[in-house]
């Protein structure tokens, strides 16, 4: 399992990055499109403000062209060297029917990388609950 105060857990699981207790988002399923954004405004348990500033995710636009082109790569690689499909045709369709696919998953990976850049782990979050709306780095 993943460490607990780890970015990486923050980011897979979509839970609070100040102190990994509760996800960020109102539904956990990311196949829910008509939710898939749907964020609370701070973390229950330890106060954090998740939308730092007005617009503050468009910045996770970046971070989700990164990770569609990582998707791609990965689909293309494992249609031409693993199924053996040499036709590009076929490995293109691959690759659109894969984004299309991880499309939810890969909307909120990129929020969680986003705000997970601008925010850390806080293992004294209980000592700081209410002193700090938002914890930037």
């Amino acid at each position: 399992m993943l460490k607990k105060g780890s970015k990486l857990n923050s980011i897979l699981t979509g839970s609070c990055p100040t102190c990994n207790e509760e996800s960020m988002y109102l539904d956990k399923n990311p196949y829910n499109v008509l939710n898939v954004y749907k964020m609370h405004e701070n973390c229950s348990h330890c106060g954090t403000k998740y939308k730092i500033e007005p617009s503050f995710f468009y910045g996770a636009m970046y971070v989700s062209y990164a990770l569609g082109i990582a998707f791609g790569v990965a689909a293309f690689i494992i249609t031409y060297f693993f199924v053996g499909e040499k036709n590009l045709v076929n490995n293109f369709i691959g690759i659109i029917i894969t984004l299309i696919v991880f499309m939810p998953v890969i909307m909120r990976l990129s929020r969680n990388i986003w705000i997970n850049m601008f925010m850390s782990y806080d293992k004294d979050w209980k000592q700081h609950k209410g002193e700090k709306k938002a914890t930037l780095r």
